[in-house]
Protein backbone atom coordinates (compact mmCIF):
# COMPACT_ATOMS: atom_id res chain seq x y z
CA UNK A 1 0.00 0.00 0.00
CA UNK A 2 1.21 3.50 -0.87
CA UNK A 3 1.14 6.14 1.72
CA UNK A 4 -1.68 7.92 -0.03
CA UNK A 5 -3.83 4.39 0.59
CA UNK A 6 -2.82 4.33 4.31
CA UNK A 7 -3.89 8.02 5.07
CA UNK A 8 -7.29 7.63 3.40
CA UNK A 9 -7.50 4.50 5.61
CA UNK A 10 -7.08 6.76 8.55
CA UNK A 11 -9.15 9.86 7.78
CA UNK A 12 -11.74 7.14 7.65
CA UNK A 13 -11.18 5.60 10.72
CA UNK A 14 -10.94 8.54 12.76
CA UNK A 15 -14.41 9.81 11.19
CA UNK A 16 -15.60 6.90 13.06
CA UNK A 17 -14.72 8.04 16.25
CA UNK A 18 -17.91 10.49 15.98
CA UNK A 19 -20.51 7.04 15.91
CA UNK A 20 -18.92 5.53 18.61
CA UNK A 21 -21.48 4.33 21.70
CA UNK A 22 -18.76 4.00 24.83
CA UNK A 23 -20.84 5.99 27.61
CA UNK A 24 -19.06 3.55 29.74
CA UNK A 25 -15.47 3.36 28.90
CA UNK A 26 -15.00 6.64 27.38
CA UNK A 27 -13.16 4.90 24.92
CA UNK A 28 -13.47 5.81 21.29
CA UNK A 29 -12.35 3.83 18.56
CA UNK A 30 -12.60 4.04 14.67
CA UNK A 31 -11.60 1.59 12.03
CA UNK A 32 -11.69 1.32 8.67
CA UNK A 33 -11.14 -2.30 6.73
CA UNK A 34 -9.75 -2.34 3.01
CA UNK A 35 -10.74 -5.49 0.69
CA UNK A 36 -8.97 -6.88 -1.54
CA UNK A 37 -10.77 -5.39 -4.63
CA UNK A 38 -10.06 -1.68 -2.78
CA UNK A 39 -13.59 -1.62 -0.82
CA UNK A 40 -13.52 0.30 2.55
CA UNK A 41 -15.97 -1.00 5.37
CA UNK A 42 -16.00 1.57 8.70
CA UNK A 43 -16.53 0.16 12.20
CA UNK A 44 -16.71 1.96 15.62
CA UNK A 45 -16.87 0.15 19.17
CA UNK A 46 -20.26 -0.48 20.74
CA UNK A 47 -20.53 -0.52 24.38
CA UNK A 48 -23.10 -2.54 26.36
CA UNK A 49 -23.81 -2.30 29.83
CA UNK A 50 -23.00 -5.68 30.42
CA UNK A 51 -19.86 -5.73 28.69
CA UNK A 52 -19.45 -8.78 27.35
CA UNK A 53 -21.57 -7.78 24.30
CA UNK A 54 -19.74 -5.20 23.61
CA UNK A 55 -18.48 -5.00 19.98
CA UNK A 56 -15.08 -3.51 19.16
CA UNK A 57 -14.69 -1.08 16.13
CA UNK A 58 -12.24 -3.74 14.17
CA UNK A 59 -15.18 -6.49 14.47
CA UNK A 60 -17.24 -4.06 13.66
CA UNK A 61 -15.81 -3.26 10.31
CA UNK A 62 -15.41 -6.77 9.64
CA UNK A 63 -18.82 -7.82 10.10
CA UNK A 64 -20.35 -5.40 8.21
CA UNK A 65 -17.76 -6.77 5.50
CA UNK A 66 -18.46 -10.47 5.30
CA UNK A 67 -22.27 -9.55 5.65
CA UNK A 68 -22.10 -8.34 2.51
CA UNK A 69 -20.08 -11.27 1.04
CA UNK A 70 -16.68 -9.93 1.36
CA UNK A 71 -13.92 -12.26 2.62
CA UNK A 72 -10.90 -10.86 0.98
CA UNK A 73 -9.01 -8.01 3.01
CA UNK A 74 -5.57 -6.84 2.61
CA UNK A 75 -5.85 -3.76 5.32
CA UNK A 76 -7.21 -2.50 8.40
CA UNK A 77 -6.29 0.81 10.36
CA UNK A 78 -7.39 1.37 14.06
CA UNK A 79 -7.89 4.62 15.89
CA UNK A 80 -8.68 5.40 19.27
CA UNK A 81 -9.12 6.77 22.77
CA UNK A 82 -10.21 8.28 25.97
CA UNK A 83 -13.11 10.39 25.07
CA UNK A 84 -11.55 10.19 20.99
CA UNK A 85 -8.70 12.36 21.78
CA UNK A 86 -6.30 10.06 19.70
CA UNK A 87 -2.43 10.05 21.82
CA UNK A 88 -1.06 6.69 21.67
CA UNK A 89 -1.85 3.44 19.21
CA UNK A 90 -4.69 1.31 20.29
CA UNK A 91 -3.60 -2.22 18.53
CA UNK A 92 -6.68 -4.61 18.28
CA UNK A 93 -7.58 -7.12 21.45
CA UNK A 94 -7.14 -10.57 21.24
CA UNK A 95 -10.45 -11.32 19.82
CA UNK A 96 -10.47 -8.83 17.40
CA UNK A 97 -7.05 -10.77 16.30
CA UNK A 98 -8.42 -13.85 16.20
CA UNK A 99 -11.43 -12.98 13.97
CA UNK A 100 -8.78 -11.04 11.72
CA UNK A 101 -7.18 -14.02 11.73
CA UNK A 102 -10.10 -16.40 10.32
CA UNK A 103 -10.60 -14.16 7.18
CA UNK A 104 -6.80 -12.84 6.49
CA UNK A 105 -3.27 -14.14 5.54
CA UNK A 106 -1.48 -13.70 8.28
CA UNK A 107 1.68 -13.30 6.00
CA UNK A 108 -0.07 -9.85 4.04
CA UNK A 109 -2.27 -8.39 6.30
CA UNK A 110 -1.52 -5.05 7.39
CA UNK A 111 -2.66 -3.24 10.73
CA UNK A 112 -2.14 -0.07 10.73
CA UNK A 113 -1.82 1.66 13.72
CA UNK A 114 -2.29 5.84 13.86
CA UNK A 115 -2.49 8.58 16.11
CA UNK A 116 -2.37 11.21 12.73
CA UNK A 117 -2.03 11.36 9.53
CA UNK A 118 1.38 11.39 9.18
CA UNK A 119 2.42 9.32 12.81
CA UNK A 120 1.56 5.34 12.36
CA UNK A 121 3.24 1.95 11.92
CA UNK A 122 2.33 -0.80 9.89
CA UNK A 123 2.20 -4.42 11.47
CA UNK A 124 1.79 -7.57 9.78
CA UNK A 125 -1.19 -10.00 11.65
CA UNK A 126 1.70 -12.41 11.93
CA UNK A 127 3.74 -10.06 14.06
CA UNK A 128 0.81 -9.10 16.43
CA UNK A 129 -0.81 -12.94 16.45
CA UNK A 130 2.01 -15.14 16.30
CA UNK A 131 1.66 -18.89 16.10
CA UNK A 132 -2.03 -17.47 15.25
CA UNK A 133 -4.68 -20.43 15.23
CA UNK A 134 -6.57 -19.83 11.96
CA UNK A 135 -8.88 -21.73 9.52
CA UNK A 136 -5.98 -24.42 7.85
CA UNK A 137 -5.50 -25.35 11.29
CA UNK A 138 -9.10 -27.14 11.81
CA UNK A 139 -8.60 -28.71 8.52
CA UNK A 140 -5.18 -30.25 8.80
Amino acid sequence: MDKKQIQQLIEKATEQIQYCYAPYSGFRVGAALLTKDGKVYAGCNVENASYTPTNCAERTAFFKAVSEGEREFQAICIVGGMDGVIETYTPPCGVCRQVMMEFCNPGSFQIILATGIEKYEVFLLKDLLPMGFGPDDVRK
